[in-house]
């Protein structure tokens, strides 16, 4: 077992040639220069991101109008098959009217004819009912004016009780459904006749009055 000497230190070999301060252990970089290249990743980092969160906010718009172009064609696609729907069972519905309609004729004969009774009243009553709750409405009566939309003028004749061309008589009422006039109604109508209504002048007196009160001439 050797003994050491007190106060001796060792010290690492330097090779031969080489000064003191080569054996020093060499310090280990600043921390400096890390921190110095540290803020120039983050910045790259920071932008990388930006550049991500921009495109994905432009992906994002671009997948919202497409939904919201996608919902307005949807619903206008819901509103036209509606509308389609709709406007079918109209149709459906004014058809079968307008084949009830010499039947309705039939039963509106028989009733001003006094014919209307029994069951055969029960059951036009019935029909009557249901096809007024389809929606189907008569038209046309005696003093109104003619419309031609809505009149069909089977007979002709002149009234000197008439200021304009009236329906006089209805030969066979009209029908509508809703706003469709599925048969009009076929009247006779009369105009006011020629030179029965005198032209009244703006003091009230006729308009042949000055002519016959008039000097006479000699």
């Amino acid at each position: 077992m050797t003994e050491e000497t007190p106060g001796f230190e060792e010290k690492p070999d330097v090779p031969s040639g080489a000064t003191p301060e080569d054996a020093e252990p060499k310090a280990a970089p600043t921390s400096a220069a890390a921190e110095g290249a540290a803020p120039a990743g983050d910045a790259n980092q920071t932008a990388g991101l930006v550049a991500q969160l921009d495109q994905v906010r432009t992906a994002l718009g671009e997948r919202t109008a497409d939904l919201q172009r996608l919902q307005a064609e949807y619903q206008n696609y819901r509103r036209r098959v509606e509308r389609d729907r709709i406007a079918v069972k109209e149709i459906a519905i004014a058809n079968l009217l307008t084949e009830l309609l010499p039947v309705l004729d039939d039963i509106g004969r028989a009733r001003e004819h006094g014919e209307l009774l029994g069951g055969f009243k029960s059951v036009a009553e019935s029909l009557e009912t249901v096809a007024a709750k389809m929606g189907l409405q008569q038209f046309g009566k005696e003093g109104e004016p003619f419309d031609p939309t809505i009149h069909e003028a089977l007979m002709h004749s002149y009234a000197p009780d008439v200021t304009e061309t009236t329906c006089v008589a209805i030969l066979q009422p009209g029908y509508r459904f809703g706003e469709r006039t599925i048969r009009p109604a076929r009247v006779a109508v009369a105009e006011p006749q020629p030179g029965a209504q005198p032209v009244q002048a703006e003091d009230g007196t006729e308009a042949g009055d000055e002519k016959d009160n008039g000097p006479e001439e000699g």
